[in-house]
């Protein structure tokens, strides 16, 4: 597996010699893992321009821009439409499109030997056309119901991503852990198990400074201020980390489950202060919701992100949602079967999202190697992933990133790049942080529970 390899193949939606040229540079790499690289690229490249689109000035420039601007006399918001917001909403709406086509074509995928194998896997020029083409005709869909409709839509979407990246996050905490334990316990340096303290102390470190900083700035400045629900959550969710980091080193937990630790559950407390931070910062309520720049001390206290008429740019927590999401998508992308551990926490007996090998793999690979390729099929036999679920997964991502990119918030009628805040977001973001805290339990506390199926 390696990333050149996606870049190869979105070189080849140009010529085939790209292709080659640039897998050359590849030790090897399978279709299933290049075609995966070569989605999650389009994606980041969607969302590396949706963050563009937020760049104060963007409009202006565009408006400078003769050929578009001019022709849209008629329609003086036309212009208004490809900057800020607007066109966050328009960019991700193409994305989500083009990954819920894909979604519900690849249904029922089993083997690369179906003819919608060969489009998923190939025809990125024509792929890339469709995605260019929705996008474009998405910058002329009217003001007004679009924004109302398209909001809610995405707060579901989003929502669902959330739950599909807690899973992510708890699967990459568990495997990492594994892989450290095990190299600790396979050498006799000292190295990795101060590696594996370091880690821990560090997250749980951020997860303390996080709980502190939120207390200090999220709780109001007076009694009357409405702000003890902020209290509540704040309080609630570091109680529940303090407990879940006691439950993963119990001797009961430890019996049936030894690779459970410390490091998952500051990867989790971390995360979950993440979660707490962003829902609160969703609060509509000014007096409980202060402005980045008042925290870094040079605001005041009623310019708040949430409040009625927001403004495009980029936050402190976007950078967060965006290194979070982008590890998240990463991941998903590039990880091995080795990174089981999805099936463990659904219980099921497939994983959603894998690359193990068949029968047929290394032959392939010779074949592949002798024949000068460096992409070959690992999939005759059976699809290593469901493709249809990946696309969904997808089609969530895009509706995530349209969200976190507009702070969850409602776009209002008064302004085209005014929006109105949602306290519908700030619920669903603290919800899902307990759906996180009770799936990283359920993981520790199922094989108790269950003992009659197989967690090892």
């Amino acid at each position: 597996m390696c990333i050149p390899c996606g870049v190869a193949g979105l070189a080849c939606c140009c010529t085939s010699a790209a292709c080659s040229c640039c897998c050359s540079f590849c030790p090897g790499c399978k279709n299933s893992t290049a075609s995966r690289l070569v989605y999650g690229l389009i994606l980041l490249l969607g969302t590396f321009l949706s963050c563009l689109a937020l760049i104060p000035g963007i409009q202006t420039a565009i408006q400078k821009i003769p050929y578009i601007c001019d022709k849209a006399q008629k329609d003086v918001n036309v212009c208004q439409r490809f900057g800020g917001y607007l066109g966050v909403y328009r960019l991700c709406f193409a994305m989500a499109c083009f990954f819920f086509l894909f979604a519900v074509i690849m249904i029922k995928v089993k083997t690369s030997k179906d003819p919608r194998a060969g489009l998923h896997n190939g025809f990125w020029f024509f792929k890339i056309l469709i995605l260019l083409g929705v996008g474009v005709g998405a910058f002329f869909i009217p003001l007004g119901t679009f924004e109302e409709v398209w909001q809610y839509v995405g707060m579901v979407g989003a929502f669902l991503f959330i739950l599909i990246q807690l899973v992510l996050i708890i699967d990459f905490a568990h495997s990492w852990n594994e892989k450290w334990v095990e190299k600790m316990e396979e050498g006799e340096s000292k190295g990795w198990y101060y590696a594996l303290l370091f880690a821990t102390v560090i997250n749980y470190l951020i997860t303390l400074t996080g709980f502190i900083l939120l207390y200090i700035f999220y709780i109001g400045r007076g009694t009357d201020d409405g702000c003890s629900l902020h209290k509540f959550f704040i309080s609630f969710n570091m109680i529940a980390c303090v407990g879940f980091s006691i439950v993963s080193i119990l001797p009961k937990v430890q019996e049936v489950l030894p690779q459970s630790g410390l490091l998952q559950s500051s990867v989790i407390s971390a995360y979950t202060m993440y979660l707490t931070w962003s829902s609160l910062s969703s609060n509509p309520n000014e007096k409980c919701n202060p402005s980045i720049s008042e925290i870094t001390g040079g605001g005041s206290p009623t310019a708040t992100p949430s409040s009625s008429q927001s403004q495009p740019g980029l936050g402190a927590e976007d950078w967060v949602t965006l290194i979070v999401f982008l590890v998240c998508i990463i991941y998903a992308c590039i990880r091995s079967a080795s990174n089981n551990n999805v099936s463990k926490l659904t219980g099921g007996d497939k994983v959603l999202i894998s690359d193990s090998p068949t029968s047929s793999e290394n032959t392939n690979a010779g074949d592949a190697e002798k024949g000068g390729r460096n992409v070959w099929d690992n999939e005759e036999e059976g699809v290593t992933y469901s493709y249809s679920f990946f696309h969904f997964m997808l089609f969530l991502a895009s509706l995530y990133i349209m969200m976190s990119l507009t702070n969850w918030l409602k776009p209002s009628t008064s302004t085209v790049d005014g929006l109105t805040s949602s306290v519908g977001a700030m619920w669903v973001k603290i919800s899902s942080s307990w759906i996180c805290i009770i799936l990283y339990l359920w993981t520790m506390v199922a094989p108790l529970i269950l003992k009659n199926r197989e967690f090892n």
